[in-house]
Parts: structure tokens; sequence; C-alpha cells
């Protein structure tokens, strides 16, 4: 059964890093084929693994809104047109959501929209949503039931209070979420007494679990400059141990 795991919080708190690491880590655990889908309106995680980007769902929506050809309903047409934007690699595909949407109405492509994801999660174990601070997407594409929400912060007390508000919206915005962690990244080492006090209290005031703290890196930041890969990322780098440690003990409970 196709498990959701969403990414959220404020921006330039590491979402899409962290869903690079993620992407890298399940892939070496072959636990494929997943779907990654880029619903950050300034789309980067193409980036971080090095993939160019073709058609974006804006795109398609906007076409949607014209003349279509003959013989196609609406839902076909939206089929196509997702299929033909999907970037297939190895043990992978990516989807990438593009800019938000224009003056008009989206109703109807939305509902499109979310009848094809609910034929095409099925056709992968994980899909990866990296989004923007709000989680509207989940909604648009259908993906009401997260089995794992990773609420990233980075080392400073507003970007933790952000995080635990993201986590006490998700109710009200009628999303059913089975786990949720923190993830604070790019923290100082040893964690200050003032940071780590700011996290254990937005892990005891709200339904997260604390999934791990990131040290800073020169690794990723080494491999961006170069316009590499995250999925290029050694083994033995400190970063990389970090994480997959962490996402053992995530996805083992």
């Amino acid at each position: 059964m196709t498990k959701v795991i969403a990414m959220a919080g404020k921006g330039g708190t590491g979402k899409t890093t962290t869903s690079a690491l993620l992407t890298r880590y399940l892939l070496e655990k072959k636990e494929t084929p997943l779907l990654l889908v880029d619903a950050d309106s300034n789309a980067n995680l193409n980036e971080l693994l090095d993939l160019e980007v073709g058609l974006t769902l804006g795109q398609i929506r906007k076409e949607l809104k014209s003349e279509l050809p003959p013989n196609i309903t609406r839902d076909q047409f939206m089929e196509m047109k997702i299929h033909q934007a999907l970037i297939e690699e190895s043990g992978f595909d990516l989807l990438v959501m593009g800019q938000p949407d224009g003056p008009g109405c989206y109703c109807a492509a939305n509902q499109y929209l979310a009848m094809t994801m609910d034929k095409l999660a099925e056709n992968y174990k994980y899909i990866i949503v990296d989004n923007e601070a709000g989680m509207e997407h989940l909604s648009r594409m259908n993906l009401r039931s997260i089995d794992y929400l990773l609420v990233t912060s980075d080392p400073s007390a507003r970007g933790i209070l952000t995080a635990k508000r993201i986590s006490d919206i998700t109710e009200p915005l009628g999303l059913e979420v089975k786990k949720q962690y923190l993830l604070v990244n790019r923290a100082p080492q040893p964690v200050p007494p003032a940071l780590q006090e700011k996290i254990d209290e937005a892990v005891a005031d709200s339904g997260m679990e604390l999934g791990g703290i990131i040290p800073s890196s020169e690794a990723l930041i080494n491999q961006e400059l170069n316009g590499e890969s995250y999925l290029g990322l050694d083994d033995s780098a400190d970063v990389v141990q970090t994480v997959n440690a962490m996402f053992d003990k995530i996805f083992a409970e």
C-alpha cells in the first residue's frame, strides 16, 4: 500500500534538502518505486537531484482552461499530460507542481488532478511531497491521509514556533496524519541549551515527536555548489550517516 511522506516548514528550513536526502535513503534501502512531488512554487528539488524540468502541473492546469483536442475528455487529457510531465529515473519519478494558480477558478482542474493522482499513486511504494510553508497542495492532490509528516525547522526560536504551528493546523485542514516528526536542520554542535529547551517545549506541546537534529554540513554545501546530485553523496559523509540513522529510527517505528 502506498505511503505518503509530506514535508512542511517555513521557507529556508531545509525541506528540499531533507526530501533529497530521504530519496537517497529510500533508494539505498530499495524501498522503491518512489514518486517525488515538488509542490513548492520555487521548485528546486530537481536541482538537488541534477534533473531538468520540462512540463509542470501549473502549465497543465492552464491548458485545461483552453480548448482541448477533439475526442478526449478533460480527465483523459489530465492523465495523459501528467504522464508526460513525469521525469522518470531509476527507482523514482519526479513531478513538479510549478507556479501557483493565476487569475480564474481552477476548481475543475484541481478535481481532475486529484482523480489522476488517485490512479497514479497506486504505482508507487512511497510518495514524497516537498511542500511550501502551507499544505494546500495535499488537498488538491487528494492526499489527505499522510503516513509521515516531517516538519523542518532551522535552529531558531521562530523556526521552532512555526514548526509547532504547522503541526497544530493539520487537524483543521482535515488531514489525517499518522505520525509527525520535528527535524531541526543546520543546528550548531553541541546544541545550545536554549535551543534544546525550545525544541523540547515544541515537542511536548504538539503532536510531534523529535525526529532528529541535523548539523550543518560542508558536504551538502560542496555538492550543491558543484551542481552535483545529492544522490551521489558519499556514504561516509557525516550528514549522510546522521540522516540515515534518523530515518532508520523514524521508519522503523
